[in-house]
């Protein structure tokens, strides 16, 4: 074993099994009692079976082992020519000791091969942009430019508002895009919108007012901070504004497409509701999920522009962009940035300052605007094939919420949800029943239908997951 005895490697007591080519710590627990050569060898032989030491793993050089371990170097050598001679490891002159190409294959029984999981083959959950339209040339410019250009304590701790430069751009853009009437220093930098829920709902009374369908998991938020929902209903027009409960001082709302009916908000609505926030002293908390999309409409401004004294407004990138780019924003009331920034404390431990500096730069160099533009079309034609699909063969439904968004409503009669669900995942569908939004305190009954995503499945496959859709509506609606 002189070959490992002259390898340099790190010394440590109790790292991880390092990968190929590596050669530094090695985490063993060896029992108190036995042989020590024997218990090591045992040791090693299952690290390699269970695949913590994968093929060509170099191992430590058997003296900083032993010191590691305590044991004597020659208990070390031994176990290590054991274990060559068995086949587990190799060991070559200037290469140290390795452990064997297949040792784990060659030394575990055969197992018999697990059947492929039948999974769906579309994807037509609510929510999901088109992964494969990530404009990944743009970011990464957008993101060398910000690191190159980064200043020195953009590398510190985080502060909990956000890169300035971010905020400065938002301001902007929101300004510009949506309506919004705000200034870099009312914006906090939050992973999204649910992370920003978190962060309001403690610090609101217990009462909120809520559209009477929503996002389950918002729900669950809201839930677990003690919140006393008031549902609101919810028509062809929105939020009924009308009747937003006495108790209520927060009013949660999706005004430019509700979650998931895709209704406006009319905006003598949006005046009623701003108008209930100056009675009550109250807070509407605005959602613009999917704000930028719009089809066959002219352009519909936030709530928040109406009144910035009494609307917080949230946005984020999960529609517009990317979920995996974890990053959003609260443009808040003067007298609410104080209070998050403290809930949200003094290091910033969701959001990267570097995702943040490249966001800045692709909202400033107009790369979100262009991608917007580029999606907005896509998402258009989607949507525009599968309402024709419905409209021409299965004419008897109603495909209702397409003006804007990424997802649409087809309405089922009554008692017949379940089965259509069933019926998809037969098919190899993966979407929702309408009535699973339906806040279960509501006092109205649920409406029946399917919310459909249009916006991730591949391009190349769009085409048979409308047929594949078309055929289970067909065949529930006419039995």
């Amino acid at each position: 074993m002189t070959s490992d005895d002259t390898d340099t490697a790190p010394r440590g007591g109790t790292g991880t099994a390092p990968g190929p080519g590596g050669g530094a710590d090695l985490h063993l627990e060896l029992p108190p009692h036995g042989a020590r050569r024997t218990v090591l060898a045992q040791a090693l032989r299952e690290a390699v079976r269970s695949g913590r030491l994968a093929g060509g793993t170099r191992l430590p050089p058997y003296r900083a082992l032993a010191a590691d371990l305590g044991l004597a170097r020659n208990a070390v050598a031994d176990a290590y020519a054991e274990l060559v001679a068995e086949g587990w490891f190799t060991a070559r002159q200037g290469s140290g000791t390795r452990v064997a190409e297949g040792a784990a294959t060659a030394a575990a029984p055969a197992a018999p091969a697990a059947p492929a999981p039948a999974g769906p083959r579309h994807d037509l959950l609510q929510g999901k942009p088109d992964p494969a339209a990530f404009p990944r040339g743009a970011w990464s410019t957008s993101a060398r430019r910000a690191l190159a250009e980064a200043p020195t304590e953009a590398f510190g701790p985080g502060d909990p508002r956000g890169r300035p430069e971010l905020r400065r751009a938002l301001a902007a853009y929101l300004s510009r895009a949506r309506g919004v009437r705000t200034g870099p220093e009312n914006i906090i930098v939050c992973s999204g919108f649910a992370n920003g829920l978190r962060l309001l709902a403690p610090l609101r009374p217990r009462d909120w007012a809520v559209e009477e369908y929503g996002l389950p998991f918002h729900h669950g938020i809201l839930d677990a901070a003690g919140v006393h929902p008031h549902p609101v209903p919810v028509d062809e027009d929105g939020a009924r504004t009308d009747r937003i409960p006495a108790l209520a001082r927060t009013l949660l709302l999706t005004p430019a497409h509700q979650f998931p009916t895709g209704a406006r908000l009319l905006s003598a609505r949006r005046a009623e509701a701003v108008e209930w926030a100056r009675g009550t002293g109250g807070l509407i908390v605005e959602d613009d999920y999917d704000g930028e999309f719009r089809y066959d409409r002219k352009p519909v401004g936030a709530v928040q522009g109406l009144d910035p004294g009494h609307v917080a407004y949230a946005g984020s990138l999960s529609k517009s962009l990317s979920p995996a780019v974890r990053l959003g924003w609260l443009v808040l009331p003067d007298d609410l940035v104080g209070q998050v920034l403290t809930a949200k404390g003094q290091r910033e431990s969701w959001a990267s300052a570097l995702d943040q500096l490249a966001l800045a730069d692709f909202i400033e160099c107009g790369a979100y605007d262009r991608h917007i533009r580029r999606m907005r079309q896509r998402y258009r034609t989607r949507r525009d094939r599968l309402a024709e699909a419905l409209a021409s063969r299965v004419p008897e439904v109603r495909v209702t919420g397409i003006s804007a968004g990424l997802h649409a409503v087809v309405d089922l009669p009554p008692g017949t949800e379940q089965a259509a669900l069933a019926a998809a995942r037969t098919a190899g569908l993966s979407l929702d029943g309408l009535s699973s939004y339906h806040h279960p305190s509501a006092p109205t009954p649920a409406r029946e239908g399917l919310v459909v995503g249009y916006a991730a499945p591949p391009q190349a496959a769009f085409g048979r997951a409308v047929e594949a859709l078309v055929g289970v509506v067909r065949g529930v609606v006419r039995g």
